[in-house]
């Protein structure tokens, strides 16, 4: 194997084992008394902030792109935005609320947008879950009694706890469309439902599978937990703070000059497609909303990264809104494709009420649909780059996001990228250390920053050696780069030598004074 194979695939093992999460317990969600923070700590931060300027360059495009999407979707009205940070820097829409009447789409137009409502819910849950209200490895019987009757696959079957709900993997059966068709029902509904008995596809805990069902539970427990009704708690607690006072739960409370009226698409006519009541599946997929509140949405996730220390005021944690976005029971899409449609690996998973797409050209996108009779959205929102996109349509279950596309214009043509992560002092300090001891090996340096199994692992003659052959073979040293950060204690160099290239890769111990623990060099030919 290549020496680069190898340091590449060291990197992505380090990469995979330090994002392993345990499962939360109810003695770590105890808060400390006080917080004690690196006053040196050094966020990433994009090399050329010109994101806004290239995105509102591409407004024209954009626009032919949705126009022509509409049409061969035939979805009688869109609308749609692009989010860079907390700003809604394009918006527009397309075509017509309503058939009849005409009534154009626009910014502020309400769409009801489904299942994109999921997030909200389990923001509303988390944050409980952060005012100690209760822990997400409670049973869900805990809430919802009834659940304790249940009869579970196997006897083997964990107990479903709130945290299988969030991550729909209770065991409950994929329940699309179905669980459409039950957004007005009652709570009394949903717990006779639950009383009478329920059927179950997978043994919980036991993979993903998409659940309306546990999310109208979560609702509900929402409602338990606050005292309040799920509706007014989203409403107060989450909406309110966002200033999202465009939003809604009921249609018949929207303007109607505002409202969009949802159709299908059947024998090469649209038809009207009944406007569905709130109820207690609203907590799956029941709010309504416009492109202008939605965005104000879209940026409060955004800003939860990249993490930093300045003041943390939202309707929830900054580290909170991180955690909804991380990928659990993740699954490899081996043939999988990237926007231009070349072959691209993609790891999928399923956080708190969003999906996560990790690409393997490193694009990560978090994203969420929404469809109902009459309706189809999407957003999706790229954290590394502090972007994203959203759109609403009136044809049921149709998206009206051609991603790819709007992909293909955002990463090939503005050619945006991600923040870079800036070298932390001890990692810089290190690397001018480490440049000069694998050149000496002088003994007080080595005291000074190699740690204790560093020879325990390899001698110290064997990499001696092997750091004389490495120069031998590569001969004068041309140019030393710069160190590129992995995070905060590791990273790599390339050297260009005369007769090719050295990389060294170090990693720094845990310790006050941070020793390396790993040491590699590797040669490549020209």
């Amino acid at each position: 194997m290549k020496p680069f194979k190898q340091l590449l695939l060291l990197i992505v093992f380090v990469s995979l084992t330090y994002s392993c999460k345990p499962k939360e317990t109810a003695e770590s969600e105890a808060p400390s008394s006080a917080v004690v923070y690196s006053n040196s700590y050094l966020a990433p931060d994009f090399e050329n902030n010109d994101r806004i300027e290239k995105i509102k360059e591409l407004a024209p495009e954009l626009e032919q792109i949705m126009d022509a999407h509409a049409k061969d979707r035939h979805i009688p009205g869109i609308a749609y935005g692009i989010v860079v940070d907390n700003q809604l820097v394009i918006a527009s829409a397309n075509g017509v609320l309503d058939i009849a009447t005409e009534n154009p789409s626009t910014t502020t137009s309400a769409f009801r947008i489904a299942s994109m409502t999921k997030s909200f819910t389990a923001m509303a849950i988390v944050k409980l879950r952060d005012e100690g209200k209760l822990a997400l490895n409670d049973p869900v019987s805990k809430y919802i009694p009834e659940m304790a009757n249940l009869e579970y696959l196997t006897k083997d079957s964990p107990i479903i706890d709130i945290e299988n709900l969030l991550t729909m993997t209770a065991g409950f059966p994929e329940d699309n469309p179905w669980g459409d068709r039950q957004l007005d029902e009652s709570n009394e509904m949903l717990i006779d439902m639950i009383n009478e008995g329920l059927t179950f596809s997978n043994a919980p805990s036991y993979e993903y599978e998409y659940s309306n069902t546990g999310y109208a539970m979560l609702g509900h427990i929402v409602s338990k937990v606050s005292g309040q009704p799920y509706q007014e708690y989203i409403k107060t607690n989450i909406l309110q703070p966002l200033g999202m006072n465009n939003t809604y739960w009921e249609w018949n409370n929207v303007a109607k000059e505002q409202l969009a009226i949802g159709y299908r698409w059947e024998d090469e006519q649209w038809k009207l497609e009944p406007m569905l009541h709130d109820g207690s599946f609203g907590a799956m997929g029941g709010l309504i909303t416009t492109i202008e509140d939605f965005s104000k949405y879209v940026s409060f996730h955004l800003s939860a990264w990249p993490p930093r220390s300045n003041d943390d005021n939202g309707p929830i944690k900054r580290s909170s809104l991180r955690e909804m976005q991380t990928p659990q029971f993740p699954r490899l899409s081996a043939r999988a494709k990237d926007y231009n449609g070349d072959p691209c690996a993609r790891m999928t998973g399923y956080g708190y009420g969003l999906g996560i797409n990790t690409y393997c050209n490193g694009i990560k996108r978090i994203s969420h649909g929404g469809a109902l009779p009459g309706f189809g959205s999407n957003y999706y929102f790229y954290p590394e780059y502090g972007i994203g996109i959203m759109a609403f349509g009136n044809l049921t279950y149709t998206g009206p996001l051609p991603a790819d596309k709007i992909e293909q214009l955002l990463f090939d043509k503005a050619k945006l990228q991600p923040r870079k992560l800036p070298v932390s002092n001890i990692l810089a300090k290190r690397t001018e250390q480490v440049l000069e001891f694998i050149k000496t090996w002088d003994e007080q340096l080595e005291k000074e920053i190699i740690a204790e199994n560093v020879y325990l692992d390899t001698s110290k003659e064997r990499r001696m050696k092997e750091a004389k052959d490495i120069f031998e073979k590569a001969g004068a040293i041309k140019e030393v780069g710069e160190i590129t950060p992995l995070n905060q204690l590791r990273g790599y160099l390339r050297m260009n030598a005369e007769n090719g290239t050295i990389q060294v890769y170090f990693s720094l111990t845990p310790e006050k004074s941070a020793k390396v623990q790993t040491l590699g060099m590797f040669f490549r030919a020209n």
